[in-house]
């Protein structure tokens, strides 16, 4: 039973996204560290990114493996 690398991978973007948009809620207040970005929050904006992409992975590893051929008896 081979294991779709989409879904490790899914799963690790996962976790970082959640990491980075979290920080990015909780830091949000803090106008001096988003003033060299342009006041943009980078991090919850990248984290919310990361989850698109993670969540993109498992579908498409989802789907896979719905459309997966049964092995001959």
């Amino acid at each position: 039973m081979p294991v779709d690398v989409r879904v490790p991978i899914g799963l690790m973007f996962v976790i970082f996204g959640a990491i980075l948009a979290g920080y990015g809620i909780v830091s949000a207040s803090d106008a001096a560290m988003y003033s060299r970005s342009l006041g943009i929050n980078i991090n919850l904006w990248w984290g919310l990114i990361l989850l698109v992409f993670s969540a993109v992975m498992l579908l498409l590893a989802r789907r896979a493996k719905k459309h997966e051929k049964p092995p001959a008896p």
